[in-house]
């Protein structure tokens, strides 16, 4: 007898729909066969769905089954064919009910118990169930307040495939999914981000990185250990703006597929914050892997990923973040198949000036040659540099200021100030759905938001000769001064914020 049961695949960030044969042949020599390009994963479903299915007080027939799962070209891979193939075991030896499985998905992982586990990627699995015409689709019952993101189809919390035998032929119905309301008013929960105001001194830091925050731009921070870089990168998610319930979903969904999900927060309000180390390969910094997956570009999408420390990244790890700066997306191709992943992300990175940390410090002396440092910095390619907005120098902070009792200026404050920026930004770019903030701003829409006054138009003109700086410093120095115009709540963009943007730029460290 033969079953057809359907589930998902996840590919890339979307689901492809799986049809999930099952053949009963009860007259053939005891076989279990799993076809259709499974991975090891895959195979090893045949003993944890025979287990399952035993323990759960239900008949296991020793007779030859075959599982095709289709389409045969694409790879499977993962425990989440574990329940589909069961419940077509099931149904083709006549303990489940054909006609209720029609129109529905199955995803889920089986202990031997017969208990149904969390599987990742179901935020994507249920968005392509509902697209597909789908009416249902049984999760585990851990995942479906993340499944449960998706609109218009019901979703079917499953503790174990007995619950679920006894549901299909309703001894024991499973309620659906009570969806709770998305309230993206509500703001996010901030607690445990450093506040700004508990940072002393560093006023003109403070300020480049409410310029990053208010226009999305990349930083580079340089300074002498201890002076507080790597706590001022962690004070930056505190002013970010708060993400739309659009942005909430399309970050939501990559931590779905990487299965980064924390089980008591389906929906993620909070921008990401990704540090990953600087030994971090290069498939780990972009993504990768046989099957690709996306990397810690990807998951600091629409946040920030901080590279702390980052002439001592390899190299060549480094350069490949080239192409995700100025394209906001990663694509990764392999053999069998190309994939690509979003990743619009502020990079924000701190340095020391040279190997020993002290170039340029007023109070220790520097130990490293003049060839030492120039070594040392040549390490971040000028092609990397110039795709940063933000050059800022981070002093030693002085004894009067860190015992200095008077709190700063706190985070909800400046957060204040940038929300109002980017509703410039939204109002600016209305219509165009590519543009979220000024850095993503390509040279037509540069031409068309970014004219300064003529006076500015001269002083550009000077800072262009003077500075030797390429077309795209100039266009990132506009960019940067429409960001400070929106800040001074300014449609012109006046001499005074094209010279704070200048200051901006990057100055030779080494003299």
């Amino acid at each position: 007898m033969l079953s057809t049961i359907y589930s998902c695949a996840v590919v890339g960030l979307d689901g492809e729909i799986i049809q999930v044969e099952v053949d009963y042949n009860p007259h053939g020599m005891p076989a279990f066969t799993v076809v259709g390009l499974p991975d090891a994963a895959v195979q090893e479903s045949r003993e944890r769905v025979r287990a399952a299915i035993r323990n759960s007080g239900l008949q296991f027939p020793s007779k030859r089954y075959t599982v095709n799962l289709a389409p045969a070209n694409l790879r499977k891979e993962g425990p989440a064919y574990d329940l589909p193939m069961a419940i077509g075991v099931l149904a083709s030896t006549d303990q489940a009910p054909l006609e209720r499985l029609v129109g529905a998905i199955f995803v889920g992982e089986l202990s031997l118990d017969g208990s149904v586990r969390h599987v990742g990627g179901i935020l994507p699995i249920a968005h392509s169930a509902r697209q597909e015409g789908f009416e249902v689709v049984y999760v585990p019952e851990e995942d479906a307040p993340q499944a449960a993101l998706v609109p218009d189809i019901d979703v079917i919390p499953v503790r174990s495939l007995g619950h679920l035998v006894e549901h299909l032929y309703d001894l024991q119905p499973i309620p659906a999914y009570v969806r709770g309301e998305l309230d993206t008013s509500i703001p996010p929960d901030l607690d445990g981000l450093t506040d700004f105001a508990d940072v002393k001194g560093q006023e003109h830091v403070k300020r480049a990185l409410e310029v990053a925050a208010a226009g999305s731009h990349n930083v580079l921070m340089v300074g002498p250990p201890g002076v507080g870089k790597t706590l001022l990168a962690r004070a930056l998610p505190g002013i970010l703006p708060t993400m739309s319930l659009e942005e909430a979903l399309e970050v939501t969904r990559i931590y779905s597929v990487a299965d980064l999900l924390p089980a008591d927060k389906p929906l993620i309000r909070v921008r990401p914050f990704r540090s990953p180390h600087h030994t971090v390969s290069e498939a780990g910094l972009i993504g990768g892997g046989s099957w690709p997956r996306p990397g810690e570009a990807s998951l600091a999408h629409r946040g920030i990923l901080f590279a702390d420390e980052i002439l001592e990244f390899g190299q060549h790890t480094l350069e490949v973040l080239r192409q995700p700066i100025e394209d906001k997306v990663v694509t990764i191709s392999r053999a069998r198949v190309a994939l690509s992943f979003p990743a619009n992300f502020m990079l924000v990175a701190a340095m020391n000036p040279c190997p020993c940390g002290y170039f340029g410090d007023p109070v220790r002396e520097c130990t490293c040659s003049p060839a030492t440092i120039r070594r040392y910095q040549q390490r971040l390619s000028g092609p990397l540099m110039d795709r940063i907005d933000i050059h800022i120098e981070v002093p030693r902070v002085n004894y009067d200021k860190l015992t200095d009792d008077r709190r700063a200026e706190p985070s909800a404050v400046i957060r204040e100030r940038v929300e109002a920026a980017r509703d410039r930004q939204r109002h600016r770019f209305r219509g165009e759905a590519r543009l979220q903030s000024n850095a993503d701003m390509g040279p037509s829409e540069i031409r068309r938001f970014c004219q300064p006054a003529p006076a500015g138009q001269q002083l550009l003109n000077t800072t262009l000769r003077q500075m030797q700086l390429s077309a795209r410093a100039y266009h990132r120095i506009l960019k940067l001064g429409r960001t400070i115009a929106d800040l001074a709540d300014s449609d012109t963009i006046e001499v005074p914020h094209l010279a704070e943007a200048i200051q901006y730029r990057p100055r030779k460290l080494l003299y």
